[in-house]
């Protein structure tokens, strides 16, 4: 069984974000980059599978220019067999769903995956368009998953509770937060081997963008911590009833 995972290639978490001076773009200089935390669980779960004997082959492919190969990398240290990149601009949701479909029809993958959401615009959405354009079987919010034989047993949150699904193969698995309890971080001999493991490189293929960006702005600020006298419950009182209204 061959399984492929979507990484999309995000600032650090600790990152502080900035805009250019017309607030049009993200000024990206000295970001430092990593996998998207949820595409890293996803990788982390397929590795435990790939060690468990269910799985055969691991790879993991992404939508960028050069600059994201060295998060690629990291994958394959962390222990893909192999990568690919699909050379195109990841302009939205859409169009990275229809370049990482263009990748995926030239393999063979039984089972692909995808993190529920990136860490940096949060959309929420290629996974599930990703099944639509290759004409799969999706499941979302996928917090467990084994494979037994041709079929893959899956556990997904529900409001107020967990849903048992079984799906045939190929299928497209969008997961979350439980797929995995900690990411594989890296041997000295995974980084090692990562060097010499294949990275490909897609030609990129015309897919269509359906939304823009016009600004970006910060949230307002919160304001400033009130300090309220421990001996004067009466103004604590009023300010959460006039000013927070919360009582």
């Amino acid at each position: 069984m061959n399984i492929l995972v979507c990484i999309s290639n995000v600032p650090d978490t600790t990152t502080r974000i900035k805009f250019t001076a017309d607030n049009s773009a993200v000024d990206y200089t000295g970001v430092q980059w990593i996998i998207n935390p949820w595409d890293e669980l996803a990788l982390t779960r397929a590795i435990e599978l790939k060690e468990a004997g269910k799985v055969d082959k691991i790879t993991v492919v992404s939508v960028g220019n050069a600059a994201i190969e060295a998060t690629l990398r990291k994958a394959l240290a962390a222990g893909a067999d192999e990568a690919i990149r699909v050379d195109a601009r990841a302009a939205d949701s859409y169009a990275t769903a229809s370049h990482l479909a263009t990748a995926i029809k030239q393999l063979d993958a039984d089972l692909i995956l995808c993190g529920i959401e990136s860490s940096d615009y949060n959309g929420s959405s290629v996974g599930g368009m990703l099944a639509e354009i290759l004409d799969m079987p999706s499941v979302s919010s996928v917090s467990s998953l084994e494979i037994e034989g041709e079929s893959v047993k899956i556990a997904r949150e529900i409001e107020g509770g967990r849903q048992q699904v079984e799906t045939s193969l190929p299928a497209v698995l969008v997961v979350q937060k439980g797929i995995a309890i900690n990411p594989r971080i890296p041997s000295m001999r995974g980084i090692m081997t990562a060097r010499t493991k294949p990275l490909k490189v897609v030609a990129d293929a015309p897919a269509d963008t359906r939304t823009s960006i016009s600004t970006y702005e910060f949230p307002p600020q919160k304001s400033s911590c009130k300090m309220i006298d421990a001996e004067n419950p009466e103004q604590l009182v009023d300010l959460l009833h006039n000013e927070a209204r919360v009582v």
